[in-house]
């Protein structure tokens, strides 16, 4: 049971106040994001409450982060919109599910590990601009219904409130830890607004969280391939975007708190938590990063604080709304806003005179399509194709040759470097094919042949020799060189030397 769940770890100590406390902090502060995030994707707020319960929940219990809290968040509802305004919250239902099992295949096939293609920079800049998003989400608290902004008294109560609640925050740890400060703001802010009779804008005022227990339900869609062709982009787009939130968020916590999470099975149990959503009405979601470092920050480190947030947001919608719809925004817009805060890489700033102008130019750019298009897969997605363009740039100039003619007139070409579609350009410059004598040994010993571009600058150098009578030999290929090169055989002819006395260069695993 203990491997299966790691739910109570007896081998590491377990801060049990700890955990309830930062789970009940947790669970108030999902409230005005879930309903948030289901009215962005234009669905009833229960929508979004069930589903930040059911994510929550379930990847607490089976994830590969704990500590870590998923919910509804707008990186889904943003996939999710489109989709719910043209046909409707079944085929919402219908396309979670689908995105759950896109999900656990994922997980199942381990491909958490391509994690480790994203590059530093870009994991700032998506940290830098979610920052940003968390941020400028909430400036709409600070807007009248009719949209525009608040102004005279109202802005300042909001305004103090606010602010009342961030220097809790910032102040409280510096005198004592034993209350997590994010819970001690939210009721004092409460406690003060119902003492006092304060009007202030409340959670009640953005929509009504009353509601029962989840409902199970089929999605009512037709089971035809003509939905499964409709509700296929959608899915992936969702499971694509819901891994790479959920795997950051995981990446930035492990390095919080200095442990290591599963990847592979954080994926399999937010695709398990997705499924779930689905079946009991809820939109889907990933990993909230927002919600994780306010857990992280009050010092829970165990599964027991998402699951308690989970099941006191259930409690909430079914017996406490009317309690919870009186608390007051400006608590929790305080304390989101602390939480923009704390999730900017404020270090990154110092590094713009160190750091290659190549990684400052990524960290920017996904930073700024993060915060303006508000598209995390897009984001990560193009920082990593610059990233790897940059990376294969540089390699490509780095191939050079050694050349020499031993005693029996033989020239030696020996190359470094690897040997792929960046550099094939430079290594064919480094033959002198007209002057060089009879016999040629382009020596391998220190470099790699990497791809299909490699193999045909083989080809054709091997080509330009034959062509004018002399013979070239290929010496010191590794095992996977030769490989590639028997698989291209077809297509290629080239002269391998081997030489008994030499040891492969083989990977090393």
């Amino acid at each position: 049971m203990k491997k299966l769940l790691d739910l109570f770890d007896f081998s590491e100590p377990i801060n049990y106040k700890t955990e309830v406390l930062s789970g009940l902090t947790v669970a108030m502060a999902l409230i005005p994001e879930a309903v948030a995030f289901a009215l962005i994707a234009g669905l009833s707020p229960l929508t979004g409450l069930y589903a930040a319960f059911m994510m929550g929940l379930v990847t607490s219990i089976l994830g590969g982060r704990p500590g870590m809290i998923s919910g509804a968040t707008g990186a889904v509802a943003v996939v999710l919109v489109t989709l719910a305004q043209s046909h409707g919250v079944e085929y919402i239902f219908a396309t979670v599910i689908l995105a759950g099992i896109i999900q656990i295949t994922a997980g199942a096939l381990k491909l958490g590990k391509l994690m480790r293609l994203v590059p530093h920079p870009v994991i700032f800049g998506f940290v830098n601009g979610l920052a940003i998003i968390i941020f400028m989400s909430q400036l709409d608290q600070f807007k009248t219904p009719a949209g525009d902004w608040m102004s005279g008294s109202p802005l300042y109560v909001l305004l103090g409130l606010v602010l009342l609640t961030m220097l809790i925050i910032w102040g409280l740890p510096k005198i004592s830890k034993a209350i997590p400060a994010s819970l001690v703001a939210i009721l004092s802010v409460f406690g003060i607004v119902i003492a006092f009779g304060i009007e202030t804008k409340t959670v009640g005022d953005i929509a009504s969280i009353s509601g029962g227990f989840p409902p199970f339900h089929i999605p009512q869609v037709p089971f035809s391939f003509e939905t499964l062709a409709l509700i296929f982009p959608y899915a992936a787009i969702m499971a694509g975007v819901g891994l790479i939130e959920s795997l950051l968020t995981l990446n930035i916590i492990d390095e919080i708190t200095e442990t290591r999470g599963r990847g592979n099975k954080e994926a399999a149990a937010q695709g398990a938590a997705n499924i779930l959503s689905g079946l009991f009405s809820g939109m889907g979601g990933c990993a909230m990063i927002g919600q994780s470092l306010i857990n992280i920050s009050a010092g829970a480190r165990a599964r027991l604080s998402g699951i308690v947030a989970a099941v006191m947001l259930l409690v909430f919608i079914m017996f406490g709304a009317g309690l919870i719809e009186q608390m007051p925004m400006a608590a929790l817009t305080g304390l989101m806003i602390m939480v923009s805060i704390g999730t900017f890489e404020w270090a990154s700033l110092r590094t713009f005179n160190k750091m290659p102008v190549s990684d400052i130019f990524v960290m920017v750019l996904v930073t700024l399509v993060t915060a303006v298009l508000h598209n995390l897969a897009l984001a990560v997605l193009i920082g990593v194709i610059i990233a790897a363009l940059v990376f294969a740039w540089d390699n490509a100039k780095r191939i050079r040759a050694r050349k020499h003619i031993d005693e029996n007139g033989i020239k030696h070409y020996e190359i470094y470097g690897p040997l792929f579609f960046g550099s094939v350009t430079v290594f064919n410059e480094k033959f002198d094919v007209l002057n060089d004598p009879d016999e040629v040994i382009i020596d391998f010993a220190e470099s790699r042949v990497v791809d299909m571009s490699a193999i045909e600058a083989l080809n054709r150098i091997t080509e330009r020799y034959q062509k004018v009578g002399k013979k070239v030999h290929l010496r010191h290929l590794s095992k996977d060189c030769l490989r590639l090169l028997e698989n291209a055989d077809e297509i290629i002819d080239v002269n391998v030397m081997e030489d008994p006395t030499y040891k492969l260069v083989v990977d090393i695993k």
